[in-house]
């Protein structure tokens, strides 16, 4: 049966294919090479609506809820940066894609950069959203998701609490993210209140933040050995990670350019789709300047 809550994303059905057991949920659109699109801490499908119909017209769009997220199966696993890089190739198989671009936003980014190293034949480029350092010990501007690494209640509580908490937490959540408050539209903060109170949101999240240590001594280091092109792309508003470490990360990274794009924050993706979407296509053209796209 197809998931209860979002049947479809910009009119296209939403799919489950199964990945060692566990069931996960993504949509599909365009033809040609494809691109995987991957969310952040806490997101979901949703936070590429804007890309499927400007990308589809040139590549295959897979955009999926990672697992442990939105309405993909939620495993009780440790949720360590090389188990997801585990899942992440087994879906690619199980969709019956050979190498793609990974096109990361934040902890998606994350999760490509880890792909790119340990299967580097796997990946033909990289588009990274305001996507990780190597460290985040000192990274994270945000005073929301610093409480939430450093100070979180015990899971029990936050469960309760997240129960009890209102459309209002939501919002707050959603502001801390996005530089254009004007945006929040009833609708849109329904959308995201009903994906953030699903049964079994949390324990993925904590086991996450538990987790990240992984990210800083396995895949952070490395960073600098990553060849595939990159396009890095940060919103010169983010109050999650600072944007010069658009620069940064663009000097540790071999092939990487970086671009800022005005007026936006952490989700730029969805808040400034135009500006996103020209920035991905014009550098996937570079990669294969004779394509008639």
């Amino acid at each position: 049966m197809p998931p209860p809550l979002i049947e479809s994303i910009q009119r296209l059905p939403l799919k489950s294919v199964h990945v060692d057991g566990n069931r996960i949920v993504y949509v599909e659109t365009g033809s040609g090479a494809p691109l995987i699109l991957l969310h952040g801490f806490g997101g979901s499908i949703w936070n590429w609506e804007h890309q499927q119909l400007a990308l589809a017209q040139h590549y295959r769009i897979l955009t999926l809820d990672l697992l442990g997220s939105g309405q993909s199966a939620k495993p009780d696993i440790p949720y360590t940066t090389s188990h997801l890089v585990t899942f992440l190739l087994h879906f690619m198989d199980a969709v019956d894609i050979d190498h793609a671009t990974l096109i990361g936003n934040s902890m998606g980014a994350g999760l490509a950069m880890a792909v790119a190293l340990s299967a580097p034949d796997r990946v033909k480029a990289l588009t990274l959203i305001a996507g990780f350092p190597q460290a985040l010990e000192g990274a994270i501007h945000s005073p929301l998701y610093n409480r939430f690494l450093h100070h979180r209640p015990p899971l029990w509580l936050a469960q309760f609490a997240n129960k009890l908490s209102g459309r209002w937490a939501t919002r707050r959540v959603l502001e801390e993210i996005l530089y254009d408050h004007s945006l929040l539209t009833a609708v849109v903060i329904e959308r995201s209140f009903v994906n953030r109170h699903q049964r079994d949101i949390l324990p993925p999240l904590y086991s996450l933040t538990d987790h990240l240590d992984e990210w800083e001594e396995r895949y952070g280091p490395r960073l600098g050995e990553i060849q595939h092109p990159v396009l890095i792309l940060w919103g010169e508003e983010d109050n999650v990670f600072s944007p010069t470490m658009a620069e940064d990360l663009a000097r540790i990274l071999p092939n990487a350019r970086s671009h800022r794009i005005p007026q936006a924050g952490h989700l730029l993706q969805w808040e400034k789709p135009d500006e996103v979407n020209a920035q991905i296509i014009s550098f996937l053209k570079t990669l294969n300047p004779h394509s008639s796209t």
